[in-house]
C-alpha cells in the first residue's frame, strides 16, 4: 500500500498510489512544533509557517506562489501543531509535478522579507485574538493550559501577542535552520501517482535540504495529586467546558484502548455522553468525548457547550459516566459497536490523497514506524472488556481529573469540588 525510502542524509519519503484517485497531494513535515519553543519565542513555528507563503526565490511574491495553484484549481495550506508542522499541495493528478516543485520551493527556498515579516505579525496577531474570541476554540487552549502549566506543552501553539510581537527575522531564520533538517523532515506524496518519476523529482528537488542535527524539545513534566481547574470569565450565553483525564501516549500499548473508551463515552451519536446528556438531559447541543495522543502525552477529554445554569448537572452526568465504564464491564454488543465504529471511521477518512498523506506521514516523523489501516483494524478488534475496565479504573481517578471553563463568572474552587469520582 505504500513504499518507505531514506536518503543517506536522512531525509524520509512515504509513496502511497492510489489509483482509484484522480489526485495528488505532495505533503511535507517536519519534526517541530511549540513544544520545542523557549516562552520568548511561543508561537515561533506558527510564525514561520506564515512566512513560508510570503515569497521563495523562484517565487518572489505572495502572489506568484498563490497563483501557481490558483491557475489550476489546487488546494494548498499548512498547519502547525505541539510536536510538527506540515506544508502540503492537492491538484489533479495531471500536475503532480507542479505541487512537488511548489511545496519543495516554499519548504527549501522561503526568503523571509523584512517587510512581510512586519505584516504578517498583524496577522498572526489577529488569528490568536479570533481564536481567544471563539469561547468552543480557546477552552481546548485553556484545556492544555490545565494539564501542562506554564512549560511548552501548557502554551498556546500560535503563542501570546508579546511573544509574537518580539519574534525577529533573525529568530525565524535561526529556528528554521535549527530544526528544518533533512533527518527531520518527512515527504509523503499520495494519489494517482508515477511513483518512480515522483521519487526522481523529490531527489533533485530536496537536493539541498540541510543535514545538520535538530534541536530536541525539553522534557514534558506531569505532575498531578489533585483535581485541577481552570476558569475564564466571558459574557457567554453558555459555559463551555474541557472535563477529562491526561492519558496513554503514541508509544503506550493502551492507546488504542483510550481510544475505543473515548468511542463508547462520546464518539457517536448513539454513545453515552450524547444519549444522557444531549437526548435524556436536553443540556448540550454539541458534547464529544475525544481522545488524543502525542510522543510524550496524551489525554481523554470530553466538551460541551451548556447553560450557565446546567453547569454543575453537565459535570455531574459527565463523570457519572467516567465511573461507570470505570467501574462496570462495557457489554459485548456495545465494545463491538464502538470498534466497528473506529474501525469504520478511520476507513472513510482515508478516501482522499490528503488524508492518505497526513496518516503515513504523520506516523512515520512521530514514531518512525508505520502502521497500516489493517494493522490499527487488527489492534482495535484486541480490545477486550477486561482492557476496557483495567484502562478506564486506571483513567478515571479523582485525582487525575482536570476541567477548564469558559462562561459568566465560573467559580473555580466551586469547579474543582464537583471534581470527585
Amino acid at each position: 500500500m505504500f513504499k518507505k525510502i531514506v536518503f543517506k542524509n536522512g531525509l524520509r519519503v512515504i509513496l502511497v498510489p492510489q489509483m482509484s484517485t484522480q489526485a495528488v497531494t505532495a505533503l511535507v513535515l517536519v519534526g517541530t512544533g511549540s513544544k520545542y519553543e523557549n516562552k520568548e519565542t511561543n508561537g515561533i513555528s506558527h510564525f514561520l509557517e506564515h512566512m513560508f507563503f510570503k515569497g521563495t526565490k523562484k517565487r518572489q511574491t505572495k502572489m506568484e506562489i498563490a497563483e501557481d495553484l490558483d491557475r489550476v484549481g489546487g488546494i494548498y495550506n499548512a498547519f502547525t501543531s505541539q510536536e510538527y508542522t506540515g506544508y502540503f499541495a492537492k491538484v489533479s493528478y495531471s500536475q503532480a509535478e507542479l505541487a512537488i516543485d511548489w511545496v519543495s520551493d516554499i519548504f527549501l527556498n522561503s526568503i523571509l522579507p523584512r517587510k512581510e515579516v512586519e505584516r504578517e505579525r498583524g496577522v498572526v496577531i489577529e488569528e490568536i485574538n479570533m481564536h481567544k474570541d471563539d469561547p468552543v476554540s480557546y477552552v481546548q487552549t485553556l484545556w492544555s493550559k490545565v494539564l501542562y502549566g506554564d512549560q511548552p506543552a501548557g502554551w498556546d501553539v500560535a503563542g501570546t501577542k508579546e511573544s509574537v510581537s518580539n519574534i525577529s527575522r533573525d529568530d525565524l531564520l535561526k529556528y528554521m535552520k535549527n530544526q528544518y533538517t533533512a533527518s527531520n523532515t518527512v515527504i509523503c506524496v499520495a494519489g494517482k501517482i508515477n511513483s518512480s518519476r515522483v521519487l526522481k523529482q523529490i531527489k533533485e528537488s530536496f537536493s539541498n535540504i540541510d543535514s545538520n542535527a535538530q534541536k530536541s524539545k525539553p522534557k514534558v513534566v506531569e505532575r498531578q495529586t489533585d483535581p485541577e481547574a481552570i476558569t475564564e470569565d466571558r459574557k457567554t450565553e453558555q459555559t463551555h467546558l474541557c472535563l477529562g483525564v491526561r492519558g496513554y501516549n503514541l508509544f503506550d500499548e493502551n492507546r488504542f484502548i483510550q481510544d475505543i473508551i473515548s468511542v463508547i463515552l462520546g464518539g457517536m451519536m448513539s454513545s453515552r455522553l450524547f444519549m444522557k446528556v444531549r437526548e435524556e438531559m436536553g443540556l448540550a447541543y454539541y458534547i464529544k468525548t475525544e481522545s488524543a495522543q502525542d510522543t510524550d502525552t496524551g489525554f481523554l477529554v470530553t466538551r460541551a457547550g451548556v447553560d450557565n445554569k446546567n453547569v454543575d448537572r453537565a459535570i455531574s452526568a459527565i463523570l457519572n459516566e467516567y465511573k461507570i465504564i470505570s467501574q462496570v464491564a462495557v457489554p459485548e454488543r456495545e465494545l463491538k459497536k464502538a470498534k466497528e465504529h473506529a474501525k469504520g471511521k478511520l476507513a472513510l477518512e482515508l478516501e482522499p490523497s490528503d488524508a492518505k498523506t497526513s496518516f503515513y506521514g504523520i506516523q512515520e516523523l512521530l514514531e518512525n514506524k508505520i502502521m497500516s489501516p489493517e494493522e490499527i483494524f487488527t489492534a482495535i478488534n484486541r480490545v477486550s472488556k477486561k482492557d476496557i475496565l483495567r484502562a478506564a479504573k486506571n483513567l478515571f481517578k479523582s485525582e487525575k481529573l482536570n476541567l477548564a471553563a469558559v462562561g459568566p463568572k465560573p467559580d473555580k474552587e466551586k469547579l474543582r469540588e464537583l471534581l470527585v469520582l
